[in-house]
């Protein structure tokens, strides 16, 4: 089992930036890829960004170029840095984890963003 914490979500003004954190406790060995998804109301949940062990990194179409998704193995933590963000932005952010044919969720953390 892995269990998966966010932290970082708020309220912020268009333009602005936010750092979501997720750290993963458990069987973190077992853990191959992390990302995060989001889900808007009334919209299905979609992926915004996913990293690797390796560090390859995936990201959704609407956040290129102003959200960075990270990893600091040592803390089993991964980040997403987000910048220059958007109304449209706002939503219910989930941490995810893969491993060993599991997808684990965290609990999310809602993001809001003011126009």
């Amino acid at each position: 089992q892995v269990q998966l914490v966010e932290s970082g979500g708020g309220l912020v003004q268009a333009g602005g930036s936010l750092r979501l954190s997720c750290a993963a406790s458990g069987n973190i060995f077992s853990i191959n890829l992390m990302g995060w998804y989001r889900q808007a109301p009334g919209k299905q949940r979609e992926l915004v960004a996913r990293i690797t062990n390796s560090g390859k990194t995936k990201y959704g179409d609407s956040v290129q170029g102003r959200f960075t998704i990270s990893r600091d193995n040592a803390k089993n933590t991964v980040y997403l840095q987000m910048n220059n963000l958007k109304p449209d932005d706002t939503a219910v952010y989930y941490c995810h984890a893969r491993g060993l044919g599991y997808d684990y969720w965290g609990q999310g953390t809602r993001v809001t963003v003011s126009s």
